[in-house]
């Protein structure tokens, strides 16, 4: 069994008589399946999961991410980014190369900033006038500008699954959306969602880190052995809500913004790290 597995399931392996036989009928099962060996862990490692996954009681309070969480975000701005890319057509430096330079105007422009439409058209623009080959004209500019705005003129689009387990969750646990960026443009994508309802209270911070977790935790008087964190940004979800001290369920989003990308860090001893494939598993664990 891989190691990885085998820590997982480690408190099961001794007492759990099921566990031991299907490891032992590992030959056997690869051999009557034309399966790599890789995959084979890798499904059995999902069938174990599942199986000895807790179910935690009711009376947990869940902080809940937004954007790409909840709903489709960073596609709307994938999509700008290839139009602005598209547009500036530079002859010299590839687009992969563009895409490098924007992501590094725009961790500049995220200190000065903030997050949002705001400070995403300011990027675009800026690296417009660093990488153009010629004249950058107002008519240029207001078409780059066009980009963003159209990511606001996109109708919020709910994650499968989203809608059915906010409200089975709300009737055994206490909900909290938590969430960074711009005030106004969250308020209102909030408020388009239908979900404001489902939550006890809103949190709209500049920036996810372990001080900013924290004081949410002071704020709603929080137990942290009952609390968690569930979104899809390792970097904003994840760990720095583990490094404050709660649990936390990691949501796997293939279009995950590439400044939130970060290694997953393992949960302390006595927390607990849950990884899910989509929102409606969520009904499993809580």
């Amino acid at each position: 069994m891989p190691r990885r597995l085998r820590r997982r399931y480690a408190r099961n392996w001794e007492r759990d008589e099921s566990l031991r036989s299907l490891l032992r009928d590992l030959p056997a099962y690869w051999n009557s399946r034309p399966l790599s060996r890789s995959l084979t862990f890798a499904l059995i490692g999902a069938k174990l999961y599942h199986q000895f996954m807790p179910r935690f009681p009711a009376g947990q309070t869940l902080l809940v991410d937004a954007d790409d969480t909840l709903w489709e975000n960073n596609i709307y701005f994938e999509r700008a980014i290839a139009a602005f890319i598209g547009f500036l057509d530079h002859k010299e430096h590839s687009p992969a190369e563009v895409r490098q330079a924007l992501n590094a105007v725009e961790r500049e422009n995220i200190l000065k900033r903030g997050y949002g439409l705001s400070s995403f058209t300011h990027s675009l623009i800026e690296c417009f006038e660093r990488l153009s080959p010629g004249p950058v004209t107002e008519e240029k500019r207001e078409r780059v500008r066009s980009f963003a705005r159209s990511i606001s003129e996109q109708e919020i689009e709910l994650l499968p699954g989203v809608k059915e387990t906010l409200a089975e969750l709300g009737r055994r646990h206490h909900l909290i959306l938590m969430t960074k960026g711009n005030q106004a443009e969250q308020v209102d994508k909030l408020a388009r969602s239908g979900l404001a309802a489902h939550f006890a209270a809103v949190e709209i911070v500049e920036e996810k880190d372990p001080s900013a977790y924290r004081a949410v935790i002071a704020r709603h008087e929080l137990a942290p052995h009952t609390s968690w964190m569930i979104g899809n940004s390792p970097k904003s979800d994840i760990n720095p809500a583990l490094a404050a001290g709660l649990h936390a369920v990691f949501l796997f989003h293939k279009d995950t913004w590439v400044l939130e990308h970060a290694e997953v860090s393992a949960a302390p001893e006595g927390q607990h790290l849950i990884e899910l494939d989509g929102f409606a598993r969520l009904s499993e664990v809580f």
